[in-house]
């Protein structure tokens, strides 16, 4: 254990000490280097070219500053490391166009910026980014889902309540519930995207500037959709952050109930879903073993990207209004973690659902069991004898109950037993061919064809519908990302038009 005298000598008596660089300035610098490097000089780029366009630079400045931009763009960042006469990432590359173009120069290259509106522009950048990312990945998932619900509209399976059985319903249906909510958490991140993707730039330290520049015109050249007006909410607003999060935070949990649910279906006791071969792992030493670790890792990925996102709503809760490092440097990772995390569990899961086999017999003998149509027994004796519904509820729960206390299904009690239940309450009795009915699963299906329902027309009808939706969505993420490459190129454009002007 070190002296207090040792421990100052190690640590230095000016800023910054070797404990703030070691666990602080360095791995922030890590940080930003390998997430904030390409967008830093994406907006170089923009606020340069806008300030030649404003005649606030020369031509042959903008040509000069262009170049020294491009050269330093060039660096192999991820060999980048934190060097301590360098803040961060963004002085240290300050530091290495002025060795190319000079001082005065490079300093002109923010006139009108601070490390606050650029901070905030690279932060959206990358988040911009990861939003679509993840929409891309989520539209692999929802396709497979539209064919699986296509091939199982009709194959019978058992649904639960409480953990336990509860009525018949399809695959189709399940998938198709799995779906909707998929769906909205994809429009949540649409939302998130369209909160994200406004451009702070011009906003300076929070008040804007004394120069005349154009904000709209960084905006165009970011490819950004449109300004965060006000200034001060350019630079202290976080609620973009918040709504990513939540996004984000939202589509894992959803995923993660089902995911549990895969879980328990690929299991021997329950054996409807097979994954396939690529997804699974033999065990170390017990060879009859078939591990789904393709589905525990998304389970496991989905907890873990929900507590990044959580985190980051966490460390914005109850924080000044303005710039604060609380949303920058140390949160930040946590969302872009977050994201990585999910897409991939929505790539595994993609994969998993694509490949998947049903065993359809298995699932339908499944749901001949547990008493799972008796609600029917309820509704023939109610709709169709007139009986109370209350009183017909008690018949079906009989029914029920002795099925359960002499260990038979209930297409195994004696159909005469069934009657004479039912005449205990009420002066009505069953036909054969109604029984028959009551305890087929096929039949039970076929009667639920109300809007919504598991009837197989009905499934169909609904995915036929989520297809045209997902057509929408997927012509909305292709016309996005072909706008953000025309931004790009513009930007590209503009900065070869004011080099190619320079004169030596």
């Amino acid at each position: 254990m070190p002296s207090k005298d040792d421990f100052i000598k190690a640590e230095g008596t000016s800023f910054p000490g070797k404990t703030y660089v070691d666990h602080l300035l360095r791995p922030v610098f890590n940080d930003q280097r390998d997430y904030l490097f390409k967008q830093m000089f994406q907006i170089h780029r923009a606020h340069v070219v806008m300030l030649a366009e404003q005649g606030i630079l020369d031509k042959k400045e903008a040509g000069v500053i262009l170049q020294g931009v491009e050269a330093v763009a060039k660096t192999d960042y991820q060999k980048l490391e934190y060097d301590p006469q360098f803040e961060d990432l963004f002085f240290m590359m300050e530091h290495k166009i002025s060795e190319e173009i000079g001082p005065d120069l490079a300093g002109k290259m923010h006139i009108a910026r601070s490390r606050n509106d650029m901070g905030v522009a690279m932060y959206r950048l990358v988040l911009r980014e990861h939003i679509l990312v993840l929409l891309e990945s989520s539209q692999l998932l929802t396709d497979a889902l539209l064919e699986q619900i296509g091939e199982h509209a009709e194959t019978i399976i058992t649904a639960y309540t409480h953990t336990q059985p509860a009525q018949p319903t399809t695959l189709g249906h399940y998938l198709t519930a799995i779906l909707d909510v998929f769906l909205r958490d994809i429009n949540r991140l649409w939302y998130a995207y369209e909160t994200v993707n406004r451009s702070p730039m011009g906003a300076a330290a929070l008040s804007t500037t004394g120069f005349p520049i154009n904000r709209k015109r960084v905006c165009e050249l970011l490819g950004f959709s449109e300004l965060v007006e006000n200034s001060y909410d350019a630079i202290a607003g976080a609620d973009y952050l918040v709504e990513s999060a939540t996004a984000v935070l939202s589509m894992m949990v959803n995923c993660g109930r089902w995911i549990q649910d895969f879980l328990q279906l690929v299991t021997r006791e329950h054996n409807i879903i097979k994954v396939a071969d690529p997804y699974v792992q033999i065990s170390s030493i017990m060879p009859q073993k078939r591990n789904p670790v393709s589905i525990e890792h998304s389970r496991s990925l989905a907890s873990s990207s929900a507590g990044e996102a959580l985190a980051a709503i966490q460390m914005i809760h109850n924080t000044p209004f303005g710039d604060i490092v609380d949303t920058e440097d140390d949160l930040q990772p946590h969302l872009y973690r977050s994201y990585e995390k999910a897409n991939r569990v929505i790539q595994l899961m993609h994969a998993v659902i694509r490949t998947m086999e049903v065993d359809k017999q298995r699932a339908l003998n499944q749901a001949k069991t547990s008493c799972i149509t008796i609600t029917e027994l309820a509704d023939v004796l109610a709709r169709d004898k007139n009986v109370a519904f209350r009183s017909a509820h008690q018949i079906a729960s009989s029914i029920a109950k002795k099925c359960s206390q002499e260990k038979l299904q209930l297409n195994e009690i004696p159909f005469r037993t069934v009657n004479e239940e039912i005449k205990k309450r009420c002066n009505v009795s069953l036909r054969q061919e109604e029984w028959n009915k009551i305890i087929c699963p096929i039949e039970f299906i076929k009667k639920r064809n109300i809007q919504g329902g598991p009837n197989p027309d009905e499934v169909n009808r609904m995915a036929k519908e989520r297809r045209n939706f997902l057509s929408q969505l997927e012509t909305q993420l292709t016309e996005e990302k072909n706008r953000l490459s025309s931004a790009k190129r513009k930007l590209q454009e503009a900065v070869e038009k004011w080099m190619a002007d320079i004169k030596y």
